[in-house]
C-alpha cells in the first residue's frame, strides 16, 4: 500500500498492510531546513536525520490551517481587516534572543492588551501577558464587534500541499474548537476559575468564537471534502482543570456540530485531547468522533491503550500512545519495548484502526542522538 492509501484505509476501518506510523509535528508542520532564519530551529544539523526519516519513511499527515500560514504559530501574526484596523494596534520589538508582539484591543476608553514571545532556540510562542485578566475584561471582549474575528479562508495551499505529497501521505485540516479560542485568552488557572464560577458568561464567550469557527468549518468542509481534520481544545474541560460534568457544556455542545459538518461532507474528525481522558471518552465517542489522539498512557494520561482499544476501538481510530518525553529520555532498549507494547495493544482484537504516534514533538534547536535513534525504532517496529 502507498502511505496515503494506508492512512485513508485506516480512517475507514479497512484492512492495512501494517499500522501507520506518524511523528505528529515532525512531518506534520511544513518547515524549511535550508532557511537560515535565526528563529528556524529546523536548520540545526541535529534535526536533519529525523526530518529526512519522517519524509521518507513515515505516513505523513500535514497539519494545515485554511486561515493561517503556520497553524502552530497562530498567535504570532493576525491578518488585518478594516474592523481589526479600527480596534486593534500591533507593536513589535526584538532583543538579542527573542521577539515580542504586543496587541492592544480598544473599545472606547477600554483597553485589552496581550503580549507574546518567541525565542530563537524554541519553535513555539509563549503568551507572557494574557488578553483577559478580569471579569470586566470578558465584558469588554464580548462587546468587541464580531467582525474583528472575521477570517480570510483559503484552501488553495491545502490543495497544493496534497499535490506535493502525492502518495506519501495526506493533508489534515487543523482547527481549534470554540473552547480553545476562548480559554486561550486567559492564564490557564484563571480560565478554570472563570469557567467554573461564571458559566453563563463563559458560554457567551465560547459562542462568540463558535460563530466564525462554524462558518469556517462549513466552507472548508464543503470545498475540501473527504479529508481528515484535527479539532484541538477539549483538554481545557477535563480533570483536573475542570470537573467532568462541564465537558458536555463546554465541549460537546460546540464540537458536536463541528464534527457533524465535517462528516456531512465525507470528512473524518479527529479529536485532540491531552491528559486524563478516561472519564470523557464516552462523550467524545458519542459525539461521533472518527479518531482521537494522543491517548497518553498513565502518568500523563489515565487510561491504558489496551482498555481504550477494547472499549472504543470499534468506534474510533486510536492515535498514540507514545509520550514525547519517552522519545527524548528513554534508552533505546527500553523505548523499543514501549513501542512494541503500544503496537500490540493498539492492534489487539478487532478495531477500526491504530496509528503509532508520539504525543507531540521536541521543539528545541538541538536533538540528542538518543532521540534520533528512538524515532528510528518507531519506524523499524511497525515494519517488523
Amino acid at each position: 500500500m502507498t502511505r496515503k492509501e494506508r492512512l485513508m484505509a485506516t480512517l475507514r476501518g479497512e484492512y492495512v498492510d501494517r499500522p501507520p506510523v506518524n511523528f505528529y509535528e515532525i512531518g506534520g508542520f511544513i518547515v524549511d531546513p535550508t532557511d537560515n532564519d535565526p528563529y528556524n530551529v529546523y536548520n540545526s544539523a541535529s534535526w536533519q536525520p529525523v526530518l529526512k526519516l519522517a519524509e521518507e519513511s513515515t505516513d505523513l499527515i500535514r497539519m494545515m490551517s485554511p486561515v493561517r500560514k503556520n497553524s502552530h504559530l497562530s498567535w504570532e501574526k493576525i491578518e488585518q481587516n478594516d474592523t481589526l484596523h479600527k480596534h486593534v494596534n500591533f507593536e513589535y520589538r526584538e532583543t538579542e534572543d527573542c521577539k515580542f508582539t504586543k496587541i492592544c484591543y480598544s473599545l472606547g476608553k477600554k483597553r485589552l492588551t496581550t503580549v507574546s514571545k518567541r525565542e530563537k532556540h524554541l519553535d513555539t510562542v509563549w503568551i507572557t501577558e494574557p488578553l483577559i485578566k478580569t471579569r470586566d475584561d470578558v465584558i469588554t471582549y464580548l462587546d468587541l464587534p464580531d467582525d474583528i474575528l472575521s477570517e480570510h479562508i483559503d484552501i488553495n495551499p491545502l490543495i497544493e500541499q496534497e499535490k506535493i505529497l502525492g502518495d506519501r501521505g495526506i493533508v489534515m485540516v487543523d482547527t481549534e474548537d470554540p473552547l480553545c479560542a476562548a480559554a486561550g485568552l486567559f492564564e490557564m488557572q484563571d480560565f478554570a476559575l472563570f469557567a467554573y464560577t461564571e458559566k453563563d458568561l463563559c458560554n457567551k464567550l465560547i459562542e462568540k468564537h463558535a460563530k466564525y469557527i462554524n462558518k469556517r468549518t462549513e466552507k472548508v468542509a464543503k470545498e475540501f471534502p473527504g479529508r481528515l481534520w484535527r479539532i484541538y481544545g477539549p483538554e481545557y474541560a477535563i480533570p483536573p482543570l475542570l470537573p467532568v460534568g462541564l465537558f458536555e457544556e463546554y465541549v460537546v455542545q460546540y464540537d458536536a456540530p463541528i464534527i457533524d459538518t465535517i462528516q456531512r461532507y465525507g470528512g473524518y474528525a479527529r479529536v485532540h485531547c491531552h491528559g486524563n481522558v478516561k472519564e470523557v471518552l464516552p462523550a467524545i465517542a458519542n459525539m461521533g468522533a472518527d479518531a482521537i489522539d494522543p491517548l497518553e498512557p498513565p502518568g500523563q494520561g489515565n487510561i491504558e491503550l489496551l482498555e481504550a482499544r477494547q472499549q472504543y476501538g470499534d468506534k474510533m481510530v486510536l492515535f498514540g500512545n507514545i509520550e514525547v518525553s519517552d522519545v527524548e529520555s528513554l534508552p533505546p532498549e527500553k523505548f523499543r519495548k514501549l513501542v512494541r507494547k503500544a503496537i500490540n495493544e493498539g492492534t489487539s482484537g478487532r478495531g477500526r484502526g491504530f496509528v503509532l504516534m508520539p504525543s507531540s514533538s521536541p521543539f528545541g534547536r538541538d536533538l540528542s542522538q538518543q532521540t534520533v535513534d528512538n524515532y528510528k525504532i518507531m519506524v523499524e517496529e511497525v515494519n517488523n
